[in-house]
């Protein structure tokens, strides 16, 4: 069997040529519509492709004229489309210009790009540049915007937790009779200074400020300043434990220190107060004078030339009779010719309104060193702190109990610091 496929303008014209070409018996197996391609393809019309087929020992009319099959078509093609070719050659014909003219443009485009001028490509560069700069300054602005976002939450956070931790330690303070002026004034001066980041940042400063501020403790000089006994006054208003505390002093005095000393007492108002310090002095082995009147000092004081320290208690005063605070200043003046120390001797249990008025009453008598009794007795010590910051006195002793010579000791601004913090245990608790 012969196939061959035939193409036309029309199905007819199609199926005429397979006719023509395979005999009147030729056999139409296929007709198909094809659609012109390519770039000119607008240019084309759409042409009908016909399979046809006969069998090969079928004869085939041929025609006078011997010819292929492709010139058999070319002829029938041009007798049924005369126009065929003729628009053929110009689709060709078009193709050709228009591949001219895009090499003609292409080498137009390339001068162009030889020819531009350096200025137009820096500005080219520059936009370029700057349209790149342009976004990263963006990206750089979100990342900013998220940065300070994330930089006022971490802030908000560390400023509650400050702030909390400042709420605490003003709530410990106070408690502890700590005013609450020098409280805010010790924080402020702490988390001004910007290193304060937590609780115990915190903690760790207040407690240094408080040492600091407690100041350097002024004891008993152990050695004396010239060839004179170093006297030392005990002064304070009535039942703070003078009596007791010199007691105290005497005996480390002569048990650890080795030292000399003679005990005067003027606490001529006071029932057994006599007797009180003639007891110890005995149990010490040490001699006791009574003071009646300010001109015995005179005559009391030679006898004692070659001691190390003659201690001298004095009688209780009211901060409120100024009558026995005169008594006292000119008792005093007694021994401005010696070299005298005074400590003023005063009860941890006392309320701080009342130390106010007790403290600047004495102050104007003698400037003194400060003694602080019955720590035992109370749990709130920061009236201690109070005082010290109010006259600017130094703090020297503490005593919590009434055995001698054990429960007194030089203060120590550390354990002072703790106990007003609520740290660790306090004088008197068996530390």
């Amino acid at each position: 069997m012969i196939i061959k496929k035939y193409q036309a303008g029309t199905e007819t014209e199609a199926i005429m040529l397979a006719k023509e070409d395979l005999g009147k018996d030729a056999i139409v197996m296929n007709i198909k519509t094809i659609k012109p391609k390519g770039l000119f393809k607008i240019f084309r019309k759409t042409q009908v492709e016909v399979t046809a087929a006969v069998d090969e020992n079928q004869e085939i009319e041929k025609k006078s004229e011997s010819k292929t099959t492709e010139q058999f078509n070319s002829q029938i093609s041009e007798k049924l489309h005369p126009d065929q070719k003729k628009e053929d050659e110009e689709a060709k014909a078009l193709n050709e210009k228009l591949n001219s003219l895009a090499k003609l443009l292409e080498e137009q485009i390339e001068q162009q790009k030889k020819d531009e001028r350096p200025s137009d490509k820096k500005e080219v560069v520059q936009q370029k540049e700057k349209a790149v700069s342009g976004q990263k300054k963006d990206e750089e602005s979100d990342k900013i915007l998220e940065s300070d976002t994330e930089k006022k939450e971490q802030k908000a956070s560390k400023d509650a937790i400050r702030n909390k931790s400042i709420d605490l330690i003003m709530e410990q303070l106070t408690g502890n009779e700590v005013s609450y002026t020098y409280a805010k004034q010790i924080v402020d001066e702490i988390t001004h200074t910007g290193n304060v980041r937590t609780l115990d940042d915190m903690l760790s400063g207040v407690y240094q400020k408080i040492i600091l501020k407690l100041g350097q403790v002024q004891p008993i000089a152990m050695e004396k300043e010239d060839k004179k006994p170093k006297i030392i006054l005990f002064i304070g208003p009535t039942g703070v434990g003078k009596t007791t505390t010199i007691a105290k002093l005497s005996s480390k005095l002569i048990l650890e220190q080795k030292k000399k000393l003679a005990i005067l007492t003027a606490d001529t108002y006071r029932i057994s107060a006599v007797e009180q310090i003639k007891t110890y002095a005995s149990i010490l082995s040490i001699p006791v004078e009574v003071l009646y009147e300010r001109e015995e000092v005179e005559e009391v004081l030679p006898k004692y030339k070659d001691y190390d320290y003659i201690l001298v208690d004095t009688a209780g005063r009211s901060h409120k009779n100024k009558d026995r605070m005169d008594d006292l200043k000119e008792f005093m003046e007694g021994f401005s010719k010696y070299s005298t120390s005074v400590y003023l001797v005063l009860s941890a249990t006392t309320k701080y309104k009342d130390l106010k008025k007790i403290v600047s009453l004495y102050e104007d008598i003698s400037d003194c060193n400060l003694i602080f009794t019955k720590l035992d007795e109370t749990d709130a010590i920061g009236n201690i702190l109070n005082i010290k910051l109010d006259t600017g006195m130094a703090l020297s002793y503490v005593s919590y109990g009434q055995n001698v010579p054990d429960d007194i000791e030089v203060m120590n601004p550390q354990v002072i610091a703790k106990q007003v913090l609520g740290g660790g245990d306090g004088y008197g608790s068996g530390r």
